[in-house]
């Protein structure tokens, strides 16, 4: 199975490259974005040093597939979606936060809430809730984005406070974080899912607020399984989750953490076998289709050739 594990393409009129933890992204005229949806995973904020077959494909065509069916609710910046792992969009100045929404007491929440914490980037959680309760509505908790290591928590008070983002902008992210989450919420339901939690980035453009980035992709939210979730929690069992979740469980089980001094574990071929699998079987199960193979063949000429084909219809 091929996989990109990084690339280095020249495109025409191309004037910068950066290289994300799991994007390639080339910027064009100093007006759009190329953006590769690599192969490579991270967890804990490190990269894992083999890249998984079929996961930026994944994560690139569930997104495109939410960034259509959301953009009645706000612009998005996609142009063209030229090959399965890649997007040609409009440049953005990012704002400097990620809108994470949680309607689940899961992951860092859960992990907070059971070390005794009762409030989460200003907001206050609610006592007697156990592990994947549900929230009573719910809950923005942004954190700062970082250009090396770790995103902070911070609170919408502090945000404004710090003019990171100006007030009447903040509020309006805020609404469309909540619209963009009962939306997901609505699709995820009918594919027998429930969206726990996501995170969403946004960007402006001529004054105008554009949806940035995937959305709703298992890299960017936690997806339980519906059927059987009020059981399990009434048995204080575990919830089946789609997510990334299983690749920290599996991380931190082989004693890695992203802590100093810690060796990721060793990945073999069967444990980025059931990684891949697990990525295919989200997006069976998020889109309602069944994942396309593309054809055999050079990975990295055929991006090329479909950004580059793209490029010349700007």
């Amino acid at each position: 199975m091929s996989a990109i594990k990084e690339t280095n393409f020249k495109f025409d009129k191309q004037t910068a490259f950066y290289r994300g933890k799991v994007r390639d992204v080339y910027t064009i005229d100093n007006e759009y974005l190329v953006m590769v949806a690599s192969d490579r995973i991270s967890a804990f904020d490190v990269v894992l040093p083999k890249p998984i077959p079929y996961k930026g494909q994944v994560l690139n065509q569930i997104a495109a597939k939410f960034l259509k069916a959301t953009e009645d609710i706000i612009p998005n910046w996609v142009i063209s979606v030229p090959d399965p792992s890649a997007t040609i969009g409009h440049m953005c100045e990012p704002f400097k936060v990620e809108m994470v929404i949680r309607g689940y007491l899961s992951g860092h929440a859960w992990r907070t809430y059971r070390d005794g914490g009762r409030e989460l980037c200003g907001v206050k959680l609610p006592e007697g809730l156990k592990e994947n309760d549900k929230f009573p509505q719910p809950i923005i908790t942004p954190t700062t984005k970082a250009a090396v290591g770790h995103d902070e928590d911070i609170s919408k008070e502090d945000i404004i406070a710090k003019g990171i983002v100006s007030k009447a902008d903040y509020e309006q992210l805020e609404n469309y974080a909540h619209a963009l989450y009962q939306r997901g919420t609505e699709i995820a339901k009918e594919r027998g899912l429930i969206l726990v939690d996501t995170k969403y980035e946004f960007g402006k453009k001529d004054e105008i607020i554009y949806l940035m980035d995937e959305i709703h992709t298992p890299d960017s939210s936690r997806y339980f399984y519906l059927e059987g979730y009020e059981e399990r929690q009434a048995n204080r069992e575990s919830q089946k989750q789609l997510s990334k979740e299983f690749v920290r469980q599996w991380l931190i089980e082989n004693g890695f953490q992203g802590k100093d001094g810690q060796q990721v574990p060793e990945m073999t071929d069967e444990i980025v076998k059931s990684i891949s699998e697990r990525y295919i079987e989200l997006y069976d199960h998020i889109t309602g289709e069944k994942f396309q193979y593309p054809d055999a063949g050079e990975v990295l000429d055929r991006v090329e050739n479909n950004v580059s084909k793209a490029l010349l219809e700007l």
